[in-house]
């Protein structure tokens, strides 16, 4: 053993990309790349009507939901959303929600540099 319990491999003529810390913003935009792409496409539709459906499998009364509303807001671990007709306000955990459905159609730019040019 040369000292070390974790080895790290070495692959010959390799390279790294340099990763942006946590929290690290783009001067060009206001999504922060490193997070998910699901979380900026969501911010991307900010506004926009949504079905949002969510399974909470530890719940026998609560098993399969939908939420309808407006989405709000998008971070990395949720989502929230306002019901116009309710006026209900809904945060919703991002671990919780299957797929979003949209009545119109979704904002999507996988190249976020290109989208607050």
């Amino acid at each position: 053993m040369n000292g070390s319990f974790f080895n790290t491999p070495t692959f010959p003529n390799a390279t790294t990309t340099p990763m942006s810390p946590p929290g690290n913003i783009s001067s060009q935009t206001s999504l922060p790349l490193e997070q998910s792409l699901i979380e900026n496409i969501l911010r991307l539709n900010k506004g926009k009507k949504v079905k949002v459906y969510a399974s909470y499998p530890d719940s026998n009364e609560w098993r399969d939901r939908i939420y309808e509303g407006i989405i709000e807001e998008s971070g990395r671990d949720h989502l929230i959303l306002s019901d116009p007709n309710t006026g209900n306000w809904y945060l919703l955990r991002m671990l919780y929600v299957n797929f979003v459905e949209f009545d119109e159609k979704i904002n999507y730019n996988v190249d976020y540099s290109d989208t607050f040019d």
